[in-house]
């Protein structure tokens, strides 16, 4: 049977050449000889009992400005005939992002999805880190206004962040000087997680990624000055990083949780000692961490990938 994938992922025309993973992943199946399928979460269906989506056959290129072509015109196929699907459309992290995770837990075992879509569904990003809170710093979930005031004068100097986003998307700092209720509760129609701001943002987070487990690369994201948010998508510059503070011990202990629980494709996000987010959705940091240390994850990816499912 010819090798072939899917890619549920958000408009593909749309995508940041410069910083999406996806796009690596499915190059470097490419190479591999797949055939590749790209869908949106919005056409995944279930009809006459069977898992499809509708969709194009395409063709990727290394060229910024043309990076893929359709192969076909938009057709409906039965998800079970690939050998890969990779869940990769970004958050909000809302019911249709979970009903498409409820959809895919469908599909046979012969059929994997990276991440496993129950992994993903129970793994929320925010919420995940509390599995390791040894390494988190003063945080709470909440959708009480006096809570977080009573933190912030514990604390005195908080970030308040949305818990379904990405991106740094409704991101803010406060202090007891610049407190503003207001916009914290334009977000408070769900709980919002409040940490304590950590200094050692000033050098940069840290994005470390997984591969089944294993550690295979980070990178560090510095803001932009006057920028609280390291985040790529948010401006954040990619520098170059060794593991430091407690990566390591991070690293020894999620490691084998993120396995367990078939989570094969993980970024994580540290700052200074802190863990602050496990990305399961859709990490990125590929392309930064290849040309950084002249590097090839995708290939990486995949060798694990196949050895794993013993497609070598």
């Amino acid at each position: 049977m010819k090798k072939s994938i899917a890619i549920q992922m958000d408009d593909i025309s749309e995508i940041d050449y410069e910083f999406d993973s996806s796009f690596l992943i499915g190059y470097e199946a490419q190479l591999r000889d797949y055939d590749i399928f790209y869908y949106n979460p919005n056409d995944l269906y279930i009809i006459e009992n069977n898992i499809q989506a509708s969709g194009y056959f395409i063709e990727l290129a290394l060229d910024k400005n043309n990076y893929f072509k359709f192969k076909s015109k938009k057709i409906f196929v039965k998800l079970e005939k690939f050998q890969f699907i990779f869940l990769r459309q970004d958050p909000p992290f809302d019911m249709s992002y979970i009903t498409s995770t409820y959809i895919l837990d469908l599909l046979p075992a012969s059929t994997i999805v990276v991440n496993n879509p129950t992994a993903v569904r129970n793994s929320t990003e925010k919420l995940f880190t509390f599995k390791f809170r040894e390494f988190m710093p003063p945080t709470l979930v909440t959708k009480d206004l006096k809570i977080i005031e009573d933190f912030l004068i514990k604390e005195e100097d908080i970030i308040t962040k949305p818990l379904y986003g990405n991106g740094g998307e409704g991101i803010h700092r406060f202090n007891k000087n610049n407190f503003n209720n207001k916009i914290i509760q334009q977000y408070l129609h769900l709980p919002i997680m409040v940490q304590k701001f950590i200094k050692e943002i000033d050098d940069g987070d840290r994005r470390i990624i997984f591969f089944d487990g294993e550690y295979h690369g980070s990178v560090a994201r510095i803001p932009q000055l006057g920028n609280l948010k390291a985040n790529f998508h948010a401006g954040g510059k990619a520098y170059k990083t060794d593991l430091v503070y407690r990566d390591r011990e991070i690293i020894e202990t999620l490691g084998p949780e993120l396995k367990k629980h078939n989570l094969f494709f993980v970024g994580i996000d540290v700052i200074g000692n802190y863990l602050t987010e496990i990305n399961v959705t859709s990490p990125t940091g590929l392309k930064q961490i290849n040309a950084l240390n002249n590097v090839k994850l995708e290939k990486d990816f995949w060798d694990k990938l196949e050895a794993k499912y013993k497609l070598v």
